[in-house]
């Protein structure tokens, strides 16, 4: 009996062993997702731009308005380049007070390039720089995925400042060009992709596309989680989370009176913009996901945990993650015709 019961024991811990194995890939990506309240934290003091570190003034009361340039305390090490991106509409039935706010912003950044991201254009751009993700980017279920990743892939290729149609410039942001990457903090942890700041070809951003098909999941076949999860803030954070040096992704954060100076949540004025509040793709779920998140953080991450073990578990989230795994396997180092590995960074840039 005893002998008995150890192989079937056996057998179990096997089973079982194969079964992680097999689901190691989702069971890493969402352990990654709803770790991010506990990781973000992680010595935070080293990314948060501060006086402290940086010598930096969050309020931005001691620089001009319109200075557009770190000079001549630092170097510029992101190139003055404007990306909107207008999918979904042409520019000329854009809403007035989108177009008002884009223009503020050009106002306050003269000379400098400037592209109006359309479907046009951005279906041209992924044809011919990242003809491996056109699939995927064309086949999002939600528009706003589309936006999220275009943002990335375009702040990769180009550098640059990446702003929402809805924010609307109160000054110029050349005081933050002597930083590789910016982004504002969001509440109650990560940031926000409304506003990123990046050298071109950062090494972060790379990994922003890289992770891309990796994440690319529908979860319960909800909006909000959907987008949040594969594209959106949460997703951009937990890359974020990550990295193992954090020192050069900064983080525009707030003061010891204000820590949420700078946070783009909902119809506010920062020392930057005028966040008009746009976010017409929250739905239903999105509602429920932050009233369970007032009743506690511990409880929605609990709850949503759970659920997703038992997503991953499960022939529906296999068959969901058919295009994960091919997803992954773009990015996987390759071998030539000579034999010779081609670096990621390669495979990345497509072109």
């Amino acid at each position: 009996m005893h002998s008995s019961s150890r192989k079937k024991f056996s057998v179990v811990l096997a089973v079982l062993f194969l079964l992680v194995l097999w689901l190691r890939t989702p069971i890493t990506v969402a352990l990654s997702i709803f770790s991010l309240p506990i990781t973000w934290n992680l010595r935070s003091s080293t990314f948060l731009i501060s006086r402290r570190l940086d010598n930096f003034d969050l309020t931005f009361a001691n620089y001009s308005a319109t200075r557009a340039t770190s000079l001549p305390e630092h170097p510029d090490v992101v190139p003055p380049i404007l990306h909107h991106i207008a999918l979904g509409h042409k520019p000329d039935a854009e809403q007035a007070d989108w177009s008002t706010a884009r223009n503020n912003c050009l106002a306050y950044h003269p000379g400098w390039e400037a592209h109006l991201w359309t479907d046009e254009k951005a279906a041209v751009f992924i044809n011919e720089k990242f003809p491996l993700l056109k699939e995927m980017w064309g086949g999002y279920k939600y528009p706003i995925q589309r936006v999220d990743a275009l943002r990335y892939l375009v702040l990769y290729e180009y550098g640059g400042v990446v702003l929402d149609m809805d924010l609307d410039c109160r000054r110029s942001l050349g005081p933050l060009r002597r930083f590789n990457f910016t982004a504002p903090a969001a509440h109650p942890v990560g940031f926000s992709n409304g506003f990123m700041m990046a050298s071109k070809r950062h090494p972060f951003v790379r990994e922003l596309v890289r992770n891309l098909p990796v994440y690319n999941w529908r979860w319960f076949g909800l909006p909000y989680p959907t987008v949040m999860f594969s594209t959106g803030c949460h997703y951009a954070s937990t890359i974020h989370a990550q990295q193992k040096n954090r020192s050069d992704l900064r983080i525009l954060s707030g003061t010891v009176r204000n820590p949420n100076l700078h946070a783009l949540n909902g119809d506010v004025e920062t020392p930057l913009f005028h966040h008009l509040g746009a976010s017409s793709w929250h739905s239903f779920d999105a509602f429920l996901i932050v009233s369970i998140g007032k009743a506690g953080s511990h409880l929605l991450w609990v709850f949503v945990g759970l659920g997703t073990f038992v997503l991953v578990g499960s022939w529906y989230s296999m068959l969901q993650l058919r295009g994960v795994h091919g997803g992954i396997s773009l990015f996987r180092r390759r071998y030539s015709e000579d034999g010779l590995k081609r670096p990621e960074e390669e495979l990345i840039k497509c072109v």
